[in-house]
């Protein structure tokens, strides 16, 4: 069954201040690995709780007229949502990454992977939004949509969805790896929403598909 899957960063030392520093980071770190351009597509301020509607909100248009606009540079879209930090807000980048995405395969037929533009969310935690949730979710915390692009059931795989699937983890692991070199942190864990031992089953399929 697919999950949600989660990256929680901590920092040493964290200081509010700091957070929109980290966040870019962790953001240049997407874009060396998924060489996207280092561009966000959507940046919100969230005051309070996940309840509450978002205070700033900026959708960035990503077609001609992007490459005239520095607006959606990680750097210049984290400074512009974080231009007043508070305690008790939270501030959501959404950016895309290529993934190959398995397809349901007619009955009889086998499973078909595509490149797809996949939404990869990059949160900072004032300390007081959600009730003090940073410690449960990490001063920064990486959403990446389901799990399905880096966990399939063996049967699934012919050895085509093998080599898709071991890319996907090896791009998953160059950022995972990539934030831990870059950007200071002090513990991270790579999780998933019903709590079941992620890391086996991406050891399980690499070990399947080598």
């Amino acid at each position: 069954m697919a999950d949600q899957l989660y990256l929680s960063l901590w920092f040493p030392n964290f200081r509010l201040a700091s957070l929109p520093e980290k966040i870019t980071c962790v953001l240049d770190q997407l874009a060396r690995v998924a060489k996207n351009g280092g561009r966000v597509t959507v940046a919100s301020a969230i005051p309070l709780g996940w309840n509450e509607s978002p205070v700033f909100q900026r959708v960035f248009v990503h077609d001609e007229r992007a490459q005239d606009s520095d607006d959606s540079l990680a750097k210049n879209a984290v400074g512009e949502a974080t231009e007043q930090l508070h305690d008790d807000m939270a501030y959501e980048f959404e950016a895309k990454w290529q993934l190959w995405q398995p397809e349901d395969a007619a009955e009889g037929f086998d499973m078909t992977w595509r490149m797809e533009p996949s939404t990869i969310k990059v949160i900072g935690f004032g300390p007081e939004f959600d009730d003090a949730s940073y410690e449960q979710n990490g001063h920064i915390r990486v959403d990446f949509g389901l799990d399905t692009p880096w966990v399939q059931d063996e049967t699934q795989l012919d050895e085509d969805g093998q080599k898709r699937l071991q890319q996907n983890v090896e791009m998953l692991l160059a950022f995972v790896l990539s934030v831990e070199k870059h950007c200071g942190i002090s513990s991270r864990l790579l999780w998933t929403e019903s709590g079941e031992p992620l890391a086996e089953k991406l050891i399980a399929t690499l070990q399947r598909v080598n």
